[in-house]
């Protein structure tokens, strides 16, 4: 009988260790997908802002036409790679557009009607704004993955995430010199 109850509560003990365990990666793979999907609407936002801004330089820089090109293929290389790439190639494809918008903003430094322009600086600073915030969402996005990944590969979780097919996942890396918001001084 005491035997019995033993062996009972050792096998209630294992189902709420593994159900909590369970849920538990769920919920972490469920904060990923959020803390993601954070980073789409603000680099979607970005995507937005870049028209404006390419159009606002137009009317001042017109024969600095092949940087304009470069921003404009940048934005639509990133928003592909956002429709259809994994989160590195993703991150690779935004470094990028990262670097056209660098190109762009020392261009309007040989403009000073442009720099004076306030349409122009209230979209620099909308998209500064927005370089910080897909900075904290990328951010909180790696700390999640991180958790996540650590969970899946520490015992008794990484059992339960073997049978259940729970796959690590990527980070959303920016190379090191892009890891600062686009600043321009005026």
């Amino acid at each position: 009988m005491i035997v019995g109850i033993i062996i009972a509560a050792i096998v209630v003990l294992l189902i709420i260790i593994f159900a909590v365990s369970f849920n538990g990666l769920v919920r972490s793979r469920n904060r990923i997908d959020n803390a993601f999907s954070q980073i789409d609407v603000q680099l979607k936002r970005r995507h937005d802002l870049i028209p404006n801004l390419v159009e606002t330089v137009k009317g001042y820089a017109a024969h600095e036409r092949g940087t304009l090109d470069s921003v404009t293929q940048a934005r639509a290389n990133a928003i592909s790679a956002g429709q259809a790439g994994s989160p590195q190639q993703q991150a690779q494809a935004e470094n990028a557009l990262t670097g056209a918008l660098r190109s762009l903003f020392a261009v309007a430094e040989a403009y000073p009607d442009l720099k004076a322009n306030q349409n122009f600086l209230n979209l620099q600073e909308e998209l500064t704004s927005t370089e910080d915030r897909i900075a904290y969402a990328r951010q909180f996005y790696n700390d999640t993955v991180l958790r996540y990944n650590n969970s899946i590969q520490t015992f008794p979780r990484n059992t339960i995430a073997g049978m259940f097919n729970f796959q690590k996942r990527e980070y959303f890396d920016a190379a090191p010199e892009d890891e600062a918001p686009v600043h321009v001084q005026f």
